[in-house]
C-alpha cells in the first residue's frame, strides 16, 4: 500500500508502509529510511519554530497584562478612597444583579412559550431587559477592575519577568 501527499519537497513524499518488501528493494528502504528522517529533521524544525512563535506571542500578551495591572496600581495608589469605594459599590451592584437575574430568569420561566411562538414577544423581552443588563455588566466590569487593583508598589517595573 502506497500513501500520496501532495508535492512538497521538504514535508511531503511517497512512502512504501506495506509489511513485506521485495529483496531487491534493500537499498530502496535505506532511501526511504533517510527520506523519512530528512521530513522528519523538516517538521521537528518548522515545529521548534513554532514554538519561538508561541513564546513570543505569550510574551507580547502577558507584556501587555502587566502593563495594563502596573496602570490598575497606579491609580489605586493615588486614589485609595476612590478605589475602595468602587470595591464596594461594585459588591453592592452584584447584589442588584443578582435580583435583576433572578427576575429575568422568571420571566423567562414564565414566557418561555410565548418566545417560542412570537417573536415580537422575544423582541420585547431582549428590548426591555438586554440594555439595562448590558450596561449594568459594564458598570461592574469598571468598579470591579477599579477596586480589585492589585498593591503592587508603583514604583516597580512593569514589565519585569
Amino acid at each position: 500500500m502506497t500513501v500520496e501527499f501532495p508535492s512538497h519537497p521538504h514535508f511531503y513524499s511517497q512512502i512504501d508502509v506495506s509489511p513485506e518488501l521485495a529483496e531487491d528493494s534493500a537499498p530502496l528502504q535505506e532511501g526511504a529510511l533517510g527520506e523519512m528522517c530528512s521530513i522528519m529533521r523538516a517538521m521537528l524544525s518548522a515545529q521548534d519554530r513554532q514554538n519561538e512563535l508561541l513564546e513570543e506571542l505569550v510574551g507580547q500578551i502577558t507584556m501587555v497584562h502587566r502593563q495594563r495591572m502596573f496602570e490598575l496600581a497606579a491609580w489605586k495608589q493615588a486614589h485609595p478612597e476612590l478605589a475602595d469605594y468602587c470595591r464596594k459599590a461594585a459588591d453592592k451592584l452584584g447584589k442588584v444583579q443578582t435580583d435583576f437575574l433572578s427576575s429575568i430568569t422568571s420571566e423567562v420561566e414564565e414566557c418561555y412559550e410565548s418566545f417560542l411562538d412570537s417573536d415580537y414577544m422575544l423582541g420585547e423581552f431582549v428590548d426591555r431587559f438586554g440594555p439595562r443588563f448590558a450596561h449594568l455588566n459594564g458598570l461592574l466590569q469598571v468598579l470591579a477592575q477599579l477596586g480589585n487593583a492589585p498593591d503592587f508598589p508603583v514604583s516597580s517595573q512593569p514589565f519585569a519577568k
